[in-house]
C-alpha cells in the first residue's frame, strides 16, 4: 500500500484560500444585519419629534421717564421726608429714648462693660463699671450699652438692665440684661 503523503500548497495558494474564506465569512455577516439597517432607516424616516411650539415673546414696553414731572429720585429732600415719616411711626418708648442725651456708657456694648464692684454712698447703691480702661460709677436710672440699656437694679453682685431691641417682626420690645460682678484676674 502506498502511504498518504500530505499535500503541500504553495504559499500563494494558501494566502488565496485564506482570503476567500475570510470574504465568505464577512459577506454572511454583512447580509445578516442588512435587514436591521433597513428597519432602522425606516424608523428614523417615520419618526417626527413632538416639540411644542415656542410662544412668541411678550412685547417690552419701556417706562417713560419725564424729569419735569414729580420730584428728583436722588433728592436729599425726599430722603429727609422718608426719615421723618419713619421717626413718626416709632414706638413711643423708643421716641423718649431717642430724645434724651446719650450717656458715656452707651458708647460701649454690654460685652465691653464689666462690673468690678459696688459701693453705697449716703444710702444709694452704685455699681462700679469698667469700660475702655475707664472706671464709671453708675446708679439706678442711668444708661449703659448700645441698646438703650436702662439700669433698673443694682446689688452687690450684679446690675440688672432693661434694653430696647427690635424683634424679628421689627417691633421694639424690652429685653432684660444682666452685668455680673467680675472677679479680679490679677
Amino acid at each position: 500500500m502506498s502511504a498518504l503523503r500530505p499535500m503541500t500548497l504553495s504559499p500563494a495558494v494558501h494566502a488565496l484560500a485564506l482570503a476567500l474564506l475570510a470574504s465568505a465569512l464577512l459577506t454572511g455577516c454583512g447580509q445578516k444585519h442588512e435587514d436591521l439597517r433597513e428597519w432602522m432607516a425606516q424608523q428614523r424616516a417615520s419618526m417626527h419629534p413632538r416639540i411644542k411650539p415656542i410662544e412668541p415673546p411678550k412685547p417690552f414696553i419701556p417706562a417713560v421717564y419725564d424729569p419735569t414731572i414729580g420730584t428728583d429720585p436722588f433728592s436729599a429732600a425726599k430722603l429727609e421726608v422718608g426719615a421723618r415719616q419713619e421717626v413718626q411711626q416709632l414706638n413711643p418708648m423708643l421716641q423718649a429714648e431717642l430724645a434724651r442725651p446719650k450717656q458715656p456708657l452707651e458708647a460701649y456694648s454690654l460685652d465691653q462693660i464689666q462690673m468690678v464692684g459696688s459701693v453705697k454712698i449716703k444710702g444709694q447703691q452704685y455699681a462700679l463699671l469698667k469700660a475702655g480702661n475707664l472706671l464709671y460709677r453708675a446708679h439706678v436710672g442711668e444708661y449703659a450699652g448700645q441698646h438703650f440699656g436702662k439700669i433698673i437694679k443694682i446689688t452687690d453682685s450684679e446690675v440688672d438692665l432693661r434694653e430696647l431691641v427690635q424683634d424679628a417682626t421689627g417691633d421694639w420690645v424690652e429685653r432684660p440684661a444682666t452685668l455680673q460682678l467680675q472677679e479680679s484676674t490679677q
